[in-house]
């Protein structure tokens, strides 16, 4: 039997850490694997951005999937690790997921490793305001010139796709996240139900008091929604999140779970009606597909990732941060309309996140990874 395909994605965050990054490149790689032709390894940072003090161990196995960490250092928004090369001798092909560090030096040390390469954008590096001018000026320069080293630039939404086509257009090629549908799947309430979950990272661009003002705004009209947090701390914590909602006056409605492992969220999640996400900035809304694959309605700002689930689904309530009283009357309105017939409306939703299922995806990804080999050097 001929040597097996040698694929490494290279990814700054992996597991134990938790987020859809990790979550989007643990099932691309299960998925790959099920390939009898490919080897997949991944590569990443020793240290959690979470949790900097703890160095995980040097090798690790996660859910079958062979992992070596590296050591970095710097800051968490461009993390430097200069040992990168070592673990990526024996590879056919590297795949680098997101826009950041590894982004940039796989390119400029082609000329030494001379490994194909393909990258995953994840968003990019747009995600919050911070630092936004030189965020720019920085895409329309080194990002520019580190595309010229890919052989293809795999955008993880359309969105990211008409940005990328401005410094690559010949690369760019829309791949959308898988969704592990089967993960959540049906897992919601089964009847209509006034609350809402939101599940993932609080960081400052998810903007998750928002939906606390949202749920205030909702019982102002002598409902009883509520709103269930679950996720990792970030920019947000349990005590301000607990504290705005105290503010607000509203803090018996909302609940705040830090980390909950699977079977408590799946718990959280039977008790909600919508999946909620009130973020400025979206690659592709994985947790939103995730919670239609329970059997939630979609409750969302207005980004391009979002509004087009919710036009193709044909439901959903669109958040106005400048008026929540607004979409608060929508969603009331909505919830009405929902109880008459929910049954029919989650099946609706289930059907669409069925459409992101992983295995088609990895499929796609595996037909790039041969364009990409097709020129390549016999591994010595």
């Amino acid at each position: 039997m001929p040597d097996r395909i040698q694929i490494v994605h290279l990814v700054r965050q992996y597991a134990p850490s938790v987020g859809g990054l990790e979550d989007a490149v643990a099932n691309l790689c299960k998925h790959l694997s099920d390939m009898p032709d490919l080897r997949v390894r991944v590569v990443t940072l020793d240290r959690l951005f979470s949790d900097p003090e703890r160095v995980l161990p040097r090798a690790a196995t996660v859910d079958g999937i062979p992992v070596a960490r590296i050591p970095w250092h710097g800051s968490s928004r461009y993390p430097l690790a200069l040992s990168v090369l070592k673990p990526l001798e024996q590879a056919d092909l590297v795949h680098v997921h997101a826009v950041d560090f590894f982004f940039d030096y796989m390119a400029w040390t082609k000329p030494i490793h001379r490994l194909p390469l393909v990258a995953s954008t994840h968003g990019g590096f747009f995600h919050t305001e911070f630092a936004a001018r030189a965020k720019k000026a920085y895409f329309e320069t080194v990002t520019r010139a580190s595309c010229r080293a890919y052989h293809t630039i795999c955008a993880s939404s359309e969105n990211d796709a008409a940005t990328f086509r401005r410094i690559a257009p010949k690369k760019t090629i829309a791949i959308e996240n898988g969704v592990n549908v089967d993960k959540w799947a049906g897992a919601g309430s089964p009847e209509a139900t006034r609350t809402l979950i939101f599940i993932g990272r609080w960081s400052s661009n998810k903007r998750v008091p928002l939906l606390i003002d949202l749920v205030a705004a909702l019982r102002a009209g002598g409902t009883d929604w509520r709103l269930i947090v679950a996720g990792v701390p970030d920019a947000e914590t349990e005590e301000s999140l607990a504290a705005h909602a105290r503010d607000k006056g509203v803090a018996a409605a909302v609940e705040v779970h830090v980390k909950p492992d699977v079977a408590a969220l799946k718990g959280l999640i039977a008790r909600a009606g919508y999946v909620a996400s009130a973020s400025a900035y979206e690659g592709f809304g994985l947790t939103i597909v995730e919670g239609l694959s329970a059997g939630l309605l979609p409750v969302v700002s207005p980004l391009a990732p979002f509004l087009k689930l919710v036009d193709a689904l044909g439901d959903g309530v669109v958040i106005d941060a400048a008026d929540l009283a607004a979409s608060a009357d929508r969603l009331e309105a909505a919830y009405r309309r929902h109880a008459e017939d929910f049954p029919a409306r989650r099946t609706a939703a289930m059907a669409l996140a069925a459409r992101y299922a992983w295995p088609g995806v990895a499929q796609r990804f595996r037909e790039v990874y041969d364009r990409a080999l097709a020129r390549r050097r016999p591994r010595k």
